[in-house]
């Protein structure tokens, strides 16, 4: 499997990555929803488009990681499936629908992943649980009222992308969260209690930030990943990687 890219997604999906010969992930660009630069947005294209013609020509199927957060699904408490109408009001979200068109309509067998939030090894510094981490050793935590994120494992992302390829699952979009949207404020509670710390909170007044998405998808075509719908998944999660920060 070849890997487009070095972050820390491309790291963890390097462990596998004598599998699946026939298939590019792309696994690089523009991570954040806070970017704007539309510099970096052209050069994120121009990557995928390049990536697309070349496995055209060598007839390679191409996996485009996307994202599954409020940029591309917008708010809401419903559970959005992967077919529901996309009207993103961000340009992190639109550039991300964008990719996605140009990934389907390439000529080359494809598989777009939306992923929410992973968290795992190999996170730099600036990315939510080390900076988070961070936060609560230095006694204050920032922390935007109402905000949410749906987590999900960086080893059950590369569980969910090795099952699909070796399913030779292709032109499909799929889910890859734990469906289950949590306050930020329990990430933050669960870190202080591992590290056996009390930071101090600062609150910043903000609109509900919350998405529901659907993983029923993934979770038919791959029953196994049923386990990152657990009631202690974040709990499972934090045991694994806060004492790595």
């Amino acid at each position: 499997m070849e890997i487009v890219g070095n972050g820390f997604i491309a790291r963890n999906l390097a462990g596998f990555s004598e599998r699946h010969p026939h298939a590019t992930v792309v696994a690089a660009g523009v991570s954040s929803t806070s970017v704007l630069a539309e510099a970096e947005f052209a050069r994120e294209a121009s990557l995928v488009e390049e990536v697309t013609r070349r496995c055209r020509a060598d007839g390679r199927l191409v996996v485009f990681l996307s994202s599954a957060s409020h940029a591309l699904y917008g708010t809401g408490d419903t559970a959005m499936a992967e077919d529901v109408e996309l009207l993103p009001t961000s340009p992190y979200g639109r550039q991300k629908l964008r990719l996605e068109h140009i990934v389907a309509e390439s000529g080359t067998p494809w598989l777009i992943l939306r992923v929410s939030h992973a968290m795992g090894r190999w996170q730099r510094p600036h990315q939510l649980l080390p900076a988070f981490v961070q936060q609560v050793r230095s006694g204050s935590v920032r922390l935007y009222q109402g905000a949410h994120r749906d987590l999900i494992d960086v080893a059950d992302l590369t569980r969910a992308v090795d099952g699909l390829l070796a399913q030779d699952v292709e032109n499909e979009v799929v889910n890859v969260a734990s469906g289950t949207p949590l306050p930020i404020q329990a990430v933050i509670h669960g870190i202080e209690k591992r590290l056996g710390l009390s930071a101090r909170h600062e609150i910043v007044e903000g609109p509900l930030s919350l998405t529901r998405v659907s993983v029923e998808k993934l979770c038919k075509l791959l029953p196994e990943m049923r386990s990152v719908t657990d009631a202690d998944y974040l709990d499972r999660m934090l045991d694994r990687y806060v004492p790595c920060y």
